[in-house]
């Protein structure tokens, strides 16, 4: 099967994770180069994981060649226009501007990634803000201050990224609280590096919407009844837990029990530059490790537009008009 001409929604993809590799090296050459990443070849040879903490080195790494207000709208509008050229209508993207506050005012962040979504009138995009684990709970209280000033430039939701075996969820219980009261949906990294009661503590402590990752759920059969009967959608991003060897092959990933279990799920890239995927090759592994076929995919597909936080209409909307591009009528409807 062909999934990359069909259309598509992201509930878990970074912006920054996301750069096309023409775009960082760019970037790279704009502020002087690295000698350790002489060509395109080994930018994109940068990007393979030893395990999720090369990963989040990495990450960092990357990060340094993205210094300006005009960096982060010159990303934008590559990884937005790069989601168009994969036919992705909706996407809910994570944003991390409290990794880049030591030099850049957050709002001001926020306002030229704001100024892509206006220009790009191709896609609809959302913006959650990734808040940092590693800088502690105080400091990304002022993080969502800040946000929350700017959070009509397209910010639905806060999610909480960075190490989670070092910086669990207790931790951010305060934070998650005061989130809510502002109005903003919420998610988590867990179940990821972290076992599965790292998903209990952010389902029970901080009370999240919605669970990223969550692949170590399958740790826990309590927990995927719970996930089950409480209907709590878990962004699911399969490559991505590969490349970081979170899962040893395709087969030993849980997606197959969460249907069976009823849980709802999306299915995402991640980082897809970073990790070398598309939310397409993403479908195709999955089809191909649980031999899934065309109208499987397509259900799982509609499926997931029910786990967005787009509000109902917007949903009834997108369902409708993905059905059509798809052929789904009435009649053969599955």
């Amino acid at each position: 099967m062909d999934f990359s001409s069909i259309p598509k929604i992201e509930n878990h993809i970074h912006l920054e994770g996301a750069i096309p590799y023409e775009t960082l090296w760019q970037l790279i050459q704009k502020y002087g180069g690295d000698k350790e990443v002489a060509n395109l070849y080994q930018l994109k040879e940068k990007f393979k994981f030893r395990d999720f903490n090369h990963f989040i080195e990495i990450w960092i790494w990357k990060n340094q060649f993205i210094k300006e207000y005009e960096d982060f709208k010159f990303i934008s509008d590559a990884v937005f226009k790069d989601l168009v050229d994969q036919n992705v209508k909706y996407a809910e993207i994570f944003i991390s501007p409290s990794a880049f506050k030591k030099n850049l005012e957050i709002q001001k962040i926020i306002e030229a990634i704001s100024g892509s979504i206006t220009e790009n009138q191709n896609i609809k995009i959302s913006l959650i803000v990734d808040l940092v684990r590693n800088f502690g709970q105080e400091n990304e209280e002022r993080t969502l201050e800040k946000i929350n000033e700017v959070k009509d430039h397209g910010i639905i939701g806060i999610g909480l990224g960075g190490s989670e075996n070092d910086f669990p969820p207790e931790l951010f219980v305060d934070l998650f609280e005061k989130a809510r009261d502002y109005g903003f949906k919420t998610t988590a990294h867990a179940g990821e590096a972290a076992g599965a009661d790292s998903i209990w503590k952010a389902i029970k402590l901080l009370r999240v919407d919605r669970i990223g990752h969550g692949t170590r759920a399958i740790e826990d059969d309590k927990l995927l009844d719970y996930l089950s009967v409480h209907k709590i959608p878990i962004e699911l991003c399969p490559i991505s837990n590969l490349r970081t060897k979170v899962i040893k092959s395709m087969e030993e990933h849980p997606f197959k029990l969460f249907q069976e279990k009823k849980i709802p799920v999306s299915i995402n890239t991640d980082d897809p530059k970073m990790f070398n995927t598309s939310l397409a090759e993403e479908y195709q592994a999955l089809s191909e490790a649980f031999s899934l076929n065309k109208e499987e995919m397509y259900t799982i597909i509609i499926d997931s537009i029910n786990t967005t936080w787009l509000k109902n209409e917007e949903k009834e909307k997108l369902i409708y008009e993905f059905e059509n591009e798809l052929g789904i009528t009435k009649q053969n409807k599955y």
